[in-house]
């Protein structure tokens, strides 16, 4: 099989991973944003992530290590066959996964740092409080600031 053609299956592998984190979290499918000078990655930052993320396992651990791609045939050369398998493609899914839920998770932790500095400031009824437990991180910064 091709290499770019190999190479373009994980990344879009990578790419879907980025998206079903998108879906699992509270966020949604929101786009890039800054709240309180905090940059928020959005669906897409997750998309572009986890795409990079599983070419780059990919092309460091998986089939694609072995492809040379700046060798050019000679008269004795045999050249390297690359295969991918649906374990490489399901490798490639998951790595999209954990690599958008690690940009998502630094972004979500920004925000509840400055959350909690902002809430420290203030006295919240019991009832605000206990709703904003529930909320996302973002809610939570939004809610404690317009309090």
């Amino acid at each position: 099989m091709n290499p770019y053609v190999c190479a373009l299956l994980v990344f879009v592998a990578g790419a879907l991973g980025g998206v079903v984190n998108a879906l699992l979290t509270d966020n949604g499918f929101i786009l890039p944003r800054r709240v309180q000078q905090i940059l928020c990655p959005g669906f897409l930052s997750n998309v572009a992530v986890g795409a990079f993320a599983a070419f780059t396992s990919w092309a460091m651990y998986g089939s694609g290590a072995g492809v040379d791609l700046a060798k050019q045939a000679g008269a004795g050369d045999t050249r390297v066959e690359i295969s991918l398998t649906f374990s490489a493609l399901a490798g490639a899914f998951l790595v999209g996964v954990a690599g958008a839920r690690w940009i998502t998770n630094e972004a979500d932790k920004r925000l509840l740092k400055e959350s909690v500095k902002v809430a420290a400031e203030k006295q919240l009824p019991k009832r605000e409080c206990e709703e904003i437990v529930k909320a996302s991180p973002r809610r939570v910064l939004e809610a404690v600031t317009s309090a």
